[in-house]
């Protein structure tokens, strides 16, 4: 569990340098706890993705009053709170963090700029396949009144474009 929460504080320490070495170092310590949340997000938002998948079910009746999703928002706020809001340990951590070796350092930050790529790529990977099963199945965006729809309405749009052009003209 030490692991971990070291972990956590890294990734906390590499987004918070990153930010104070860019060119408005100001709220770094809010950019970098707000950084982490998104990517804990993203996280969660692939794993529900990859249930729907497996389940087959879908997002029809998603609300943010449900009790899974609203659960593991409280906890992740409850989590940024104790850890970076409510006390500065993220200083002391900090501090540590920077008396690494060179070598350790940059090991550890590949590490988590790894982990951060590998974060948002599973997130558009998980959508990717949520939206071929969608085209597959033939629903969402992919259902035959909505793509009938969509086609009538581009026909149409064309037909709009070839009369401002003159070119309805030109098939006669």
């Amino acid at each position: 569990m030490e692991r971990i929460k070291k972990g956590y504080y890294y990734l906390f320490y590499k987004l918070y340098n990153h930010y104070e070495n860019s060119s408005t170092p100001w709220w770094s310590d809010f950019k970098a706890s707000t950084s982490i949340a998104a990517l804990e997000i993203w996280l969660i938002i692939s794993i529900v993705n990859y249930f729907l998948l497996i389940t087959g079910k879908t997002t029809g009746n998603l609300n943010i009053r449900d009790p899974y999703v609203l659960i593991p928002l409280i906890l992740l706020f409850l989590i940024h709170y104790f850890a970076f809001i409510n006390t500065d340990i993220w200083k002391k951590y900090n501090n540590d963090f920077d008396k690494l070796s060179k070598k350790k350092n940059n090991t550890y930050g590949i590490i988590t700029w790894c982990t951060i790529i590998f974060i948002i790529i599973n997130m558009i990977f998980s959508f990717y396949l949520l939206f071929q099963r969608a085209k597959h199945n033939q629903t969402g965006p992919y259902a035959p009144e909505f793509v009938k729809k969509d086609s009538l309405q581009k026909a149409q749009q064309i037909e709009k474009l070839k009369k401002i052009y003159g070119e309805d003209k030109k098939d006669k």
